[in-house]
Order: C-alpha cells, then structure tokens, then sequence
C-alpha cells in the first residue's frame, strides 16, 4: 500500500478529487495549508500599499490507495492539478505499512 499527499493550489481540489474518483480511489483527507516552494511567497497590494506574504494558502490531499492504483494516482493528480505555472504543488508518495477498518477490523489493501 502507498500513503500519498499532494500540495495543491486551492481551486484545482474539486477538478482533482472528481478525476481520483474516476480512477477508483474511494476517499480522501483534504486539509487547507499555508506553506511556500521555491517562490518564497508572493507580493500583494492591498489598498495601494504593497507588501509580501511569506505563506501562501495550499490544499493538502492525503490518501491511500493499493500498490498497484499509486502510480495512476500520482500521474491523476499531476494532470488535474497543473496549470503549467509556479507554485502548482507537490505529490509525495511513501510505503504505508498497515491500515485498518476500524468498524471492520479489516486489514491492508480491504480496509481500504
């Protein structure tokens, strides 16, 4: 199993999670993050006065999905969420050692 999160930009979280439904994942954590890259921010103005913002606002996905669907997953998310410009986000994919259905008590890739 594959535990993945994405770092997103805010208006791209409903065109993201509509394309990892059409793919079969079957839930999602989304949190609203504040956080920068390697744009370190942005310049704003605000009635007329100009100033920095050192976080910017993101969305940050996490889900679990089987060994098999995580490579779909990433390459879903990278399309949904692209605008082709700076600060479009990241996916992290890491190994996802057990879950468990606490209802169930199922394990691994059923309780997913």
């Amino acid at each position: 199993m594959k535990f993945i999160i994405a770092i997103i930009k805010p208006f791209k979280l409903d065109e993201v999670r509509d394309a990892l439904g059409a793919i079969g994942v079957a839930g999602m954590t989304v949190s609203e993050v504040k956080g920068f890259g390697r744009q370190k921010g942005q310049t704003e103005i605000y009635r007329g006065a100009e100033y920095s913002t050192n976080m910017l606002p993101k969305v940050k996905i996490e889900l679990a999905v089987s060994d098999d669907l995580a490579p779909q997953a990433v390459e879903t998310i990278q399309q949904a969420a692209s605008t082709d410009s700076i600060g479009d986000g990241k996916v992290f994919v890491l190994d996802l050692a057990s879950a468990t259905r606490i209802r169930t008590g199922e394990t691994g890739d059923t309780a997913l």
